[in-house]
């Protein structure tokens, strides 16, 4: 016995319907290779590719076929043609044939849904809502807990309560701060002018830079001030730091160009003849201002400013801000207090503190995330129409720590990778050197921004930024050896959910808490 998919119409039209006409009657139903009872040779002549793309075909065809018998068994009968362009008259004849005992149910090679061949090409939204289900289960107990066994720790003004409001040295650093800048344009227009000469400019340049960074050091130092306002004030001055530098080692470069143009050496362009016209007061004002920490002469520009978008979006800044002080007094300080130090108690004890800490520090460190990068910039951008918002790229998809330095914070990457790296490589230093040279800058400033305010310095920061480097070799190797992007990314998690911010912060909360005990 034969079976075929498709029938044939013509045969199917004319058949008459008396039992010695069908006897006499030829067949008409073609024959399907792969699908007889009795399956002959293939031909000598085919190849075994062949064969299989021939199958394969005809699996379409049936699959086809079996999707029209649904149509017509769902009651869809009207039209002339069905959705694969089959005549419903072939409908009709399909559902008598496609549901049929002796129709084989298996057509084709097909891989299970969660094999490792066809993970990646299905579509997995349904356990995307099962885990954001089960993510509001499991904190909405947390949170019932958490209330249960402490109260409401949410102070009046919890937020603005420290006395960082009344901290006028530092209020009043940070307001001279623009002093910096303004001593640094006066010093390119000297140089404009060739009142000073290029040694005395690099001088005074790093003379500048430099005490952009020692002065609030200073000052936190010399005041008993808290931590939050010495955070604040740190985090401003190293960004009037990489502003400054950029602004300076642009301007450096392009007076290089403009010499080397009078020479002849430098086929003039539009990137390297606007020296004379950049140095300005109004395009260094807006540089300092500005989402980036790149200097241009000029930025791309949107034509008009979005009011309402950015009142929602500071709608939602000052949410997120709330949201992360309550995690951070409900949560955080209890488990911290709580807790011992990781390097001098029971181990059991410090690993179990850790992931405690671990899911509501990851919590805040995403809502700061979110808050700082995605809307504080965006509104930042919006208003002053600048154009280039790429602050960060898909970092949560990193499969290697090198991934994840490049993509999470691009105005610092891109920043390091103009200014360091690729004028460390134009000076004949290797690469692996610059990276090195990149990562120590940036653990010199870790270590400012959270030292200074302690008024303490342990090196945690530093370490943990230094301890990056071998990581990026690690992380690198397994990527290559497993060449699997889920394994570099589960174990990127890792290191960045429990190996590294929550030992941390128990590391300076316990040293801040034994300098303010001897203190006392």
């Amino acid at each position: 016995m034969e079976i075929s998919d498709i029938p044939d119409r013509k045969a199917t039209a004319t058949l008459p319907h008396t039992g010695s006409d069908l006897r006499k009657r030829p067949r008409a139903i073609p024959q399907v290779s792969g699908l007889t009872s009795e399956t002959k040779d293939p031909d000598p002549g085919y190849s075994v590719s062949e064969t299989g793309k021939s199958c394969e075909d005809e699996g379409n065809r049936s699959e086809a076929v079996i999707q029209s018998a649904n149509h017509v068994a769902n009651g869809n009968d009207g039209g002339d043609k069905t959705a694969n362009g089959l005549d419903r008259g072939t409908d009709f004849a399909a559902v008598k044939l496609a549901y049929r005992p002796s129709a084989p149910a298996h057509r084709r090679i097909k891989e299970s849904p969660l094999s490792s061949d066809a993970i990646f090409k299905e579509s997995h939204a349904g356990l995307l809502n099962l885990c954001i289900v089960v993510l509001v289960a499991v904190n909405s107990r947390l949170i019932i807990e958490n209330l249960m066994k402490y109260g409401l720790l949410i102070r009046t003004g919890f937020w603005f309560s420290s006395r960082s409001l009344r901290d006028w040295p530092l209020l009043m650093c940070c307001l001279t701060l623009p002093i910096f800048p303004l001593a640094t344009f006066i010093v390119e227009k000297l140089v404009q002018q060739k009142y000073i000469h290029e040694p005395v400019v690099v001088l005074l340049q790093v003379i500048l830079t430099t005490a952009v960074v020692l002065f609030p050091v200073f000052v936190i130092l010399r005041c008993d001030s808290a931590v939050l306002s010495g955070v604040t004030l740190m985090l401003f001055a190293c960004i009037v730091w990489l502003k400054l530098v950029s602004y300076a080692h642009t301007n450096h470069d392009m007076r290089a160009l403009a010499k080397s143009i009078e020479k002849g050496d430098v086929q003039p362009n539009s990137l390297n003849t606007d020296y004379p016209c950049s140095v300005n007061f109004k395009s260094l004002a807006y540089f300092m201002v500005a989402p980036t920490l790149c200097y241009q002469t000029t930025y791309p520009r949107t034509p008009y400013i979005r009011k309402g978008w950015v009142v929602r979006q500071f709608f939602n800044l000052i949410i997120f801000t709330g949201v992360m002080g309550f995690i951070i007094e409900q949560y955080i300080n209890p488990i911290v207090k709580n807790s011992q130090h990781p390097l001098k108690g029971n181990l059991l004890y410090a690993i179990e503190r850790v992931l405690k800490l671990s899911v509501p520090n990851l919590y805040v460190w995403l809502c700061m995330f979110y808050c700082f990068f995605h809307l504080w910039l965006n509104i930042l951008a919006e208003l002053l129409r600048f154009g280039d918002r790429e602050f960060y790229k898909d970092w949560w998809n990193a499969k290697t720590v090198e991934e994840y330095w490049r993509m999470w914070n691009m105005p610092v990457h891109k920043w390091m990778i103009r200014h360091i790296y690729f004028p460390c490589l134009r000076n004949g230093i290797p690469k692996g050197v610059a990276s090195l040279i990149a990562f120590l800058v940036s653990a010199v400033f870790h270590e400012l921004c959270i030292a200074v305010p302690c008024h303490m310095f342990k090196l945690w920061a530093f370490i943990g930024i230094m301890f990056q480097v071998p990581l990026v070799l690690i992380t690198n190797y397994l990527q290559n050896k497993f060449r699997n992007s889920m394994v570099g990314n589960m174990i990127f998690w890792f290191i960045f959910c429990i190996l590294g911010q929550p030992m941390c912060v128990l590391l300076y909360y316990h040293d801040l808490m034994n300098r303010k005990g001897k203190t006392e």
